[in-house]
């Protein structure tokens, strides 16, 4: 179906002013596309509270959960060279967690009961929330925050919440510095530089990172929220993009800030199904993988690798066969194969976050709203 961009752009405008109505946003910006044309993008309000410096499209977002389809395109591309096997144990790429258990923790995070699980955890287990792997922040202590090899010792030791593959649970940021923690081992270089050689650069992202620079820094928006009636820019912790884990450490899960335009680069990559401006990034059938239904989630809904999947017609705003994911500070985005199109939000709020915030799915209604009919 074709968009009708004066309907999309009356309804997309409703949201906007909605949200900012309702003190859920001090500011956001939208980008749709269809069949690589623009459909609609503009930004909305300011970069924070105090209302002086206005949206841009290089207006930089926390991502948070938003990372993680970058992390599962990176192992992918690993995949494709023959150097990772989704179907492989973590242990043989990361021989500690051969001695791994699945864990019983008292109130203190003790472990009263230990057994080996059956099966091992694999690496697809780790994109796709079914590892057993659970972050168990509130037992972490700030040591075990300041790396990824940190985070994956901690993780190591307090064991698996569950038998991998009997459910799924979603891991913010566990499982996925596992799969950052088997990039770095496989290629022998900081997780980092492996993506802006393999998946940025190829696509034109030049402002996405873990590890701002100071120019960068001075464009990352605020974090809004609302407290005591007025809208207010909430502290963060210094050197930091995600909650309280440092910047130099590259959290596979949620560690990237990035700008609508690079975004919707991305996204753009992931409609042409690996296929960017200046090279293929892996060929179509391993691409494939990332946006196969996995493990139900919710109704209509389920994983794939990094991404949420939508399996059947009983999702109410998007046609099967679409994907994407969010972010705990209620950014949104997807990718319509059906329609061809690509739809990214960002914005960095404590009210109305994480995945099924409603600004989130109003964007998905307004551009469903929008089809020609």
């Amino acid at each position: 179906m074709k968009l009708d961009k004066a309907l999309l752009e009356k309804n997309i405008e409703a949201i906007a002013a909605y949200d900012l109505e309702n003190n859920k946003v001090s500011g956001a910006v939208y980008c749709v596309m269809q069949q690589d044309e623009v459909a609609f993008k503009k930004c909305f309000g300011y970069t924070s509270p105090d209302k002086t410096e206005p949206m841009t499209e290089k207006s930089l977002f926390r991502l948070a959960s938003m990372t993680k389809p970058i992390t599962a395109v990176a192992m992918l591309i690993l995949v494709d060279r023959g150097l990772v096997s989704l179907d492989a144990p973590v242990s043989v790429y990361l021989p500690a967690f051969a001695d791994i258990a699945v864990t019983t923790l008292d109130e203190n995070g003790k472990i009263v009961s230990a057994k080996k699980p059956q099966p091992p955890p694999t690496v697809a287990d780790l994109l796709s929330h079914s590892s057993g792997i659970e972050d168990r922040y509130g037992y972490m202590t700030t040591a075990a925050k300041q790396t990824v090899a940190d985070t994956v010792r901690f993780l190591v030791n307090i064991g698996l919440e569950y038998e991998p593959e009997s459910r799924q649970q979603y891991s913010g940021f566990g499982a996925f510095d596992v799969a950052v923690a088997i990039i770095e081992k496989v290629t022998g270089e900081d997780y980092l530089s492996f993506l802006k050689r393999e998946v940025f650069a190829p696509c034109g992202m030049v402002d996405t990172t873990f590890t701002p620079t100071a120019e960068q820094w001075s464009r990352v928006v605020a974090m809004h929220n609302f407290v005591d009636g007025r809208n207010i820019a909430d502290k963060t912790v210094d050197g930091c993009i995600f909650e309280d884990f440092p910047c130099t450490h590259y959290l596979g899960g949620g560690g990237l800030v990035s700008t609508l335009y690079d975004y919707t680069r991305f996204a753009q990559m992931l409609l042409k199904k690996g296929e960017t401006p200046e090279k293929r990034l892996m060929k179509e059938s391993t691409f494939a993988l990332m946006h196969q239904p996995h493990m139900q989630f919710s109704l209509g809904e389920h994983w794939g690798l990094g991404v949420r999947v939508v399996a059947d017609a009983a999702y109410p705003t998007l046609p099967v066969g679409a994907f994407g994911w969010s972010g705990a500070y209620g950014s949104h985005f997807w990718v319509d194969p059906v329609n061809e199109v690509t739809a990214v939000f960002l914005k960095n709020s404590r009210v109305d976050g994480g995945a099924g915030n409603e600004s989130a799915r109003l964007f998905e209604k307004a551009v469903n709203d929008s089809y020609v009919k």
